[in-house]
C-alpha cells in the first residue's frame, strides 16, 4: 500500500496576507484611475461651466430646452424660451449640450 503525504510549508518570508493585500490595493488603483478621477473631473468641469455663466449666454437645460439668459442669481437661472420665461436650477443647465443657434443651423445643412 502506497501513501502518499504531501508537506505544505510556508513561504519564506513567512508573510500570509502579503499577495492578497497587493491585489487589493492594485485593484483600488485600478478603480480609482477609471472611476472615480474622471467622474470628479466631470463635477469640476461643471461646476466651472455653471460659474463662468453671463447674462445673453445660450443654454440648453438637462431636459433639452434651449434659451437664452436674462437673469443669474446663486442658485438659479432666469432664461428666455420661445413661449417666454423660465426659472431653472443651475444645475439643470447642462454643460455637453450648450450649443448656439448657428451650431443648430449648420447641423441641419
Amino acid at each position: 500500500m502506497n501513501t502518499h503525504f504531501i508537506l505544505l510549508a510556508d513561504s519564506p518570508g513567512g508573510d500570509i496576507f502579503g499577495s492578497p493585500i497587493i491585489l487589493l490595493v492594485g485593484m483600488f488603483i485600478i478603480m480609482y484611475f477609471f472611476m472615480i478621477r474622471p467622474q470628479m473631473k466631470k463635477q469640476k468641469e461643471a461646476k466651472s461651466f455653471r460659474e463662468a455663466l453671463s447674462k445673453g449666454d445660450k443654454v440648453v437645460t438637462i431636459g433639452g430646452i434651449h434659451g437664452t439668459i436674462l437673469e443669474i442669481n446663486e442658485a438659479n437661472v432666469l432664461i428666455q424660451v420661445e413661449t417666454g420665461k423660465m426659472r431653472v436650477d443651475k444645475a439643470a443647465l447642462s454643460a455637453n449640450n450648450a450649443s448656439s443657434e448657428q451650431d443648430i443651423a449648420q447641423k441641419k445643412s
